[in-house]
């Protein structure tokens, strides 16, 4: 018997038995070979519990992004329950030093047991037992990991504490060699190069499919198993590529230095991984639809209310099960029903940009974004992203268990128009951004001879174009229809398509402001749209393009320009000190 089935017997037992019961314990196996960290692993079960040592430390970070950088963004602010910590964060205040919502130590948390688990692996190795598939599969799922989470606190701080030695707890992070303190463009390289790197000659593109491997004889169908959202649990390569290629890109283009081959390099993957979703297949539960299109509305909804990741749109999530006492505190920050606390809601000024003529063309309050983002319960505004208005008996005021999206499918479509618009194929991006790709014989439509539509075409015949919804492969017809197209009523964002009125520069501005208004409708509250606005500043050395956006949402004006002028003197990252 190989090896790797020895293994899933040895910490399956009681999962394989869980998934006929309709319970998964894959968060707490039963095995009396669980890994002490004491002799580093000595067996293929302690290799895998070590691994959920990583995700747990995910699952415990879930929210904080969400949290952190909301409060801070353009959206937020805190209701009369809050407390003091959040109105801090909201006021901009310049010491917080003693608020648990800045502090970073989750993130390195997550790091040093990265670092521990990779040592480890690189010990056990050698061992005449290792099953080298999982191994190499392991690796890479905790390089990824580790990027990750070096990539967020880039994003939010401006700046982190690089280290690869094994350490145990967050006060041995000191001045010296060993420790680096890099400021954001060393970080993005640093995070680059260790995915170009790997570990110990592992790629870091490499993929575990837990579905195959723990239930090789799919005795459960994909659709239907227990395991199908553990592929979800590590961030995907080509998300995590493509947008640190765009933040690379922002940081050469706040140089003057050429960047075309960094967004070239993020457009290509962008493209081959929603191609190879796109491509359409007979099998809808092992190749998902992940285009904006008719579907799309019908779909938006259960992203949150559902029982695991939403596969139309799920690339990456932390996963969560209230049923195994894995839970975030959304609910409890944003929902208003007992026992939650109702710290946080939707300012009246963010969320009236979702019905802005200006804002949102064509919005109104039957858009489907509106009615998923926003809900009133006893006179108060809430965040119903993650206790949906029409909830359903699973998802109770006290089942804080949604699961947070590291990346969505339409985040690909979005980060696909950043690099689009810097490649100045803009043709192409307003198709993503607008309209949808289009079959025919006009300038807008797709053709294959031309070089805007690079990367569009099919895997399977290069003369079609599954975007279209017309190559004819399979069973699917849904044509994209843009990232706006598709929701009923909205109408396309004003977008440039050549340089002729505001030369090079203006027009890539232009349009990049454009796609962060995008952004902050899509992604309201999820904790992206504050990094991106990060990235946007950092590229075009301009802190107003934040606070233009964040001081709108207070209502008191002194507040307002208190902020906005906090922010225009560098109060876009979160003020921490690490003592360095």
């Amino acid at each position: 018997m190989k090896l790797r089935y020895q293994f899933i017997i040895t910490i399956c037992i009681a999962t394989i038995l869980a998934l006929f019961t309709s319970c998964s314990d894959f968060w707490d196996p039963e095995t009396e070979d669980e890994f002490n960290g004491d002799d580093g692993f000595t067996s293929n079960t302690e290799m895998y519990t070590g691994f959920l040592g990583i995700m747990t430390k995910m699952q415990e970070i879930g929210d904080k992004e969400i949290l952190l950088t909301e409060v801070r963004g353009e959206l937020i602010e805190p209701t009369d329950e809050s407390n003091n910590e959040l109105i801090a964060l909201y006021n901009y205040d310049q010491n917080l030093q003693t608020n648990s919502y800045a502090n970073p130590q989750g993130y390195y948390e997550v790091i040093i047991a990265c670092n521990d688990y990779l040592e480890n692996m690189r010990a056990y190795k050698s061992r005449p037992n290792v099953d080298t598939e999982a191994w190499e599969s392991l690796v890479a799922s905790t390089i990824r990991t580790k990027v990750w989470t070096y990539k967020t606190l880039a994003e939010i701080y401006g700046k982190a504490v690089w280290f690869d030695d094994p350490i145990t707890e967050m006060s041995a992070i000191k001045e010296g060699d060993r420790f680096r303190l890099l400021d954001l463009p060393e970080l993005i390289d640093k995070c680059l190069q260790t995915l170009n790197d790997g570990f110990e000659g592992v790629s870091s593109q490499k993929e575990i499919d837990w579905y195959e491997w723990l239930d090789p004889t799919h005795s459960v169908s994909l659709a239907s198993s227990q395991y199908r959202k553990w592929n979800y649990m590590v961030p995907a390569y080509a998300g995590l590529y493509a947008e640190l290629c765009l933040w690379k890109g922002a940081v050469l283009d706040s140089r003057n230095q050429d960047a075309t081959s960094t967004y070239k390099a993020a457009a290509d993957i962008l493209l081959q991984a929603l191609g190879k979703q796109i491509n359409v297949t007979s099998d809808p539960g092992s190749n998902v639809y992940w285009l904006p299109s008719a579907a799309t509305p019908g779909h938006y909804s259960p992203i949150w209310n559902n029982s695991q990741p939403y596969p139309y749109e799920a690339v990456s999530a932390i996963i969560y099960d209230y049923t195994n006492n894995q839970t975030n505190t959304l609910l409890r920050h944003f929902s208003n029903e007992y026992p939650n606390q109702y710290l946080l809601r939707p300012s009246a000024n963010g969320k009236a940009r979702f019905l802005s003529a200006q804002f949102n063309p064509g919005g109104t309050t039957n858009d489907t974004r509106y009615k998923c983002v926003f809900g009133t319960s006893a006179g108060q505004d809430y965040i119903s992203k993650f206790r949906p208005v029409n909830s359903t008996a699973r998802l109770n005021a006290y089942q804080d268990d949604c699961h947070i999206y590291i990346y969505r499918a339409t985040q690909y479509h979005i980060m696909l128009c950043e690099a689009l618009n810097h490649l100045k194929r803009f043709t192409a991006f307003n198709a993503v951004f607008n309209t949808g790709v289009k079959a025919g014989e006009g300038d807008n439509c797709f053709n294959p001879e031309r070089a805007e539509w690079e990367g569009f075409a099919s895997t399977i015949d290069p003369t079609k174009c599954d975007w279209t919804g017309t190559a004819n492969f399979g069973t699917r017809r849904y044509p994209s229809l843009g990232i706006r197209g598709c929701f009923t009523g909205l109408v396309p964002r004003d977008i440039k398509e050549n340089t002729f009125e505001l030369g090079d520069q203006g027009t890539l501005k232009y349009n990049d402001l454009a796609i962060l208004d995008e952004a902050m409708l899509e992604f309201a509250a999820e904790g992206k749209v504050y990094p991106m606005m990060n990235r946007m500043v950092v590229r075009y050395n301009d802190p107003s393009i934040a606070a233009d956006r964040v001081a709108e949402k207070y209502q008191d004006a002194a507040l307002a320009s208190s902020v906005r002028a906090k922010i225009m003197e560098g109060g876009n990252w979160v003020p921490f000190d690490l003592g360095f």
